[in-house]
C-alpha cells in the first residue's frame, strides 16, 4: 500500500490531492449531517464555488444525498468512507505518526485522527468515533465499562451507535457524578453511551469531591457500596486527560488551590490526581470512584486531543502509560517535540 501511494504521489500528485479533499468533505458531511453547503464551506474553509463542484460530483456518484434539511451521506458513501480510512492514514502520514508516538510514550497502541480539536469541533467527534470503535472491538460478554467525565468523553457518547453485541454490557461512571456541568458528568456520559448502544447502565449519585468524614460515611451505605463494587470490577476504563488549571477552574476549586498547583507546576489532571511535567503526582483530591492504583488488570483507553493537551498527555503517560491512547494529529505532532 505504501509503495503504491508513493508511486502515485510521484506520477499523479493531483489525483491524491483531489482524493484527500473529497475524503475530508465526505468525512465532515458524515459527522455533521444534515449540513448545508454554506455551513460546510465555512467549516472546511473552502469557497462555495469549489465546494459546489465537489459535492455535486459526490452526489452524482451516489455518495451524498441532497435534501432541504441539508446534505447527508448515503449508505454507499458510508461504505466507501470506511474503505478509504486506512488509505488516508497512510496518505496523510498518520500511521507513521502513531508508531512514533507509541515509541515516545511507551504506549502499546496509539490511534491518531486527522486535525486539531482545539480549532475544529468536528475533530472531537472523530476522536469519539475512534473511541467507540475501540470499545466495540474490545468488549466482551457481560463486560462492565467504567467511564470518566469531561467534554471529550461527552463527544465519545455522541458517536456511540446501536450494537446488539452490547446488550449485556453495563456502563458505569468511574467517579462521583456531581460537581461539573451536567452534560460533562460521568453519570450523564455513561447513561448516554448505554442508551445509544442499547446496553445497561448504573449511576453513582454522590458528589465528585468529598471530605474524609463524608467519604468514610458514604462508602458504608449499602447502595453506594454495591455500585462502587461494580465500578471497581470494570474490565475496561475510558477516560480523558485534562490540563491542570482548566480542570481546577472548571470544578470550582478555591483560588488557594489553583495557586498551589500553579506554584508546583502542575500540567495534567486525571482521576482527581494532578501531575507535573515529569509525571510526578503533586496533589490528589479525595474522590469517590476508581483510583489510579486500581487500574491494574484493566484495559485502559485514554482519549485527549488538541495541541494544548500535548503536555498534559505527556505528563500523565510518564506516570502510567495506557493500553491505548486516542489523540489527534496536532497533539501527536506536539508530543514528538516535547523533550
Amino acid at each position: 500500500m505504501r509503495v503504491l501511494l508513493d508511486i502515485q504521489q510521484k506520477l499523479l500528485p493531483d489525483l491524491l490531492d483531489v482524493m484527500v479533499k473529497r475524503f475530508k468533505i465526505l468525512q465532515y458531511i458524515r459527522l455533521m449531517q444534515p449540513i448545508g453547503r454554506r455551513s460546510l464551506s465555512t467549516n472546511l474553509q473552502m469557497s462555495e464555488r469549489v465546494l459546489r463542484t465537489e459535492v455535486t460530483f459526490l452526489k452524482d456518484q451516489g455518495l451524498v444525498h441532497f435534501a432541504t434539511s441539508g446534505m447527508t451521506v448515503t449508505p454507499s458513501g458510508e461504505a466507501l468512507f470506511y474503505q478509504l480510512e486506512d488509505v488516508m492514514k497512510e496518505l496523510l502520514g498518520l500511521r507513521n505518526l502513531e508508531e512514533q508516538v507509541e515509541l515516545k510514550l511507551g504506549v502499546k497502541k496509539v490511534l491518531v485522527v486527522a486535525g486539531n480539536s482545539d480549532e475544529d469541533h468536528w475533530v472531537k467527534h472523530e476522536l469519539g468515533r475512534a473511541s467507540v470503535a475501540e470499545l466495540k472491538a474490545k468488549r466482551e460478554p457481560s463486560d462492565v465499562i467504567a467511564v470518566m467525565g469531561g467534554t471529550t468523553l461527552a463527544a465519545v457518547a455522541e458517536m456511540m451507535t446501536p450494537d446488539v453485541g452490547m446488550r449485556d454490557v453495563t456502563f458505569v461512571p468511574a467517579r462521583g457524578g456531581l460537581g461539573e456541568n451536567v452534560e460533562n458528568q460521568a453519570n450523564t456520559i455513561s447513561a448516554e453511551l448505554a442508551t445509544r448502544a442499547g446496553a445497561q447502565y448504573r449511576l453513582l449519585h454522590v458528589p465528585d469531591q468529598l471530605s474524609e468524614d463524608a467519604y468514610s460515611s458514604l462508602v458504608l451505605e449499602p447502595s453506594i457500596g454495591d455500585i462502587l463494587k461494580l465500578i471497581k470490577s470494570a474490565r475496561v476504563v475510558i477516560h480523558g486527560i485534562g490540563e491542570a488549571n482548566t480542570m481546577a477552574s472548571r470544578r470550582g476549586s478555591k483560588s488557594t488551590f489553583i495557586e498551589k498547583i500553579e506554584r508546583e507546576q502542575a500540567v495534567a489532571e486525571a482521576f482527581g490526581y494532578y501531575f507535573n511535567r515529569e509525571g510526578d503526582i503533586i496533589h490528589k483530591q479525595r474522590t469517590i470512584g476508581l483510583q489510579l492504583d486500581e487500574l491494574d488488570n484493566k484495559y485502559v483507553i485514554s482519549v485527549a486531543g488538541g495541541e494544548s493537551k500535548a503536555e498534559a498527555i505527556s505528563a500523565y503517560m510518564k506516570y502510567r502509560p495506557s493500553d491505548v491512547l486516542i489523540t489527534d494529529e496536532s497533539a501527536a505532532r506536539r508530543l514528538l517535540e516535547i523533550e
